[in-house]
């Protein structure tokens, strides 16, 4: 079996279910599960539904349109990359406190950062996950065509059991439904980090 092309057993983590079909992946988070390990208190949530499979060798893009069922603040859909509970990082589209659907971004190494990105109109957007030359880059897109970048960034060395795939969170509300379409993975090289095409 494999998800979205990559071949490898997937591996579902966290409180939530998934559903597999087809021409779409949907993600169900339970009530008040998170990702995050917050680098200024002892807040730790590793929680969120996650569905992985191994990370292939060599450079990739995995991208997908992300819709979210938006109800409470910091609801969410992800493209995930995961190495280990302390080791990780997720491309958002996010609900923010003002209620306004945004690209988020979060980079894990022992503690998590929060960087905001884009507001988005509507409950949809396109999301990539690149591997080049062993970093990583996170690209957002309003029609799956046109990319900006919206980081790149390194989770470190000797990343071997390394896993790719999707999140789903509702970190203050009773649960949240993303679903993922027009999943496409390549294992080709990303050719310009800021080319928007």
């Amino acid at each position: 079996m494999d998800l979205f092309g990559v071949p490898g057993a997937p591996r579902s983590d966290g409180d939530g279910d998934w559903a597999h079909e087809p021409d779409r992946l949907t993600g169900t988070a339970g009530p008040e599960t998170d990702l995050f390990l917050d680098p200024a208190s002892a807040y730790v949530k590793l929680s969120a539904v996650r569905l992985t499979v191994p990370a292939p060798e060599g450079d990739f893009q995995l991208s997908a349109r992300v819709s979210v069922d938006f109800d409470g603040t910091y609801d969410a859909g992800a493209l995930l990359l995961w190495a280990d509970e302390t080791t990780w990082a997720k491309l958002c589209l996010e609900f923010s406190p003002q209620r306004e659907p945004m690209v988020v971004s979060v980079v894990t190494r022992g503690h998590s950062d929060d960087a905001n990105n884009v507001i988005v109109d509507g409950d949809a957007t396109w999301l990539r996950v690149s591997r080049r030359d062993g970093a990583y880059a996170y690209h957002a897109s309003t029609d799956g065509r046109r990319w900006n970048l919206v980081r790149h960034f390194s989770l470190g060395e000797g990343l071997g059991d390394l896993r790719l795939g999707f999140a789903v969170q509702a970190p203050m509300g009773q649960g949240c439904t993303a679903t993922f379409t027009e999943i496409t993975f390549t294992p080709q090289r990303l050719a310009e980090l800021r080319d928007l095409a």
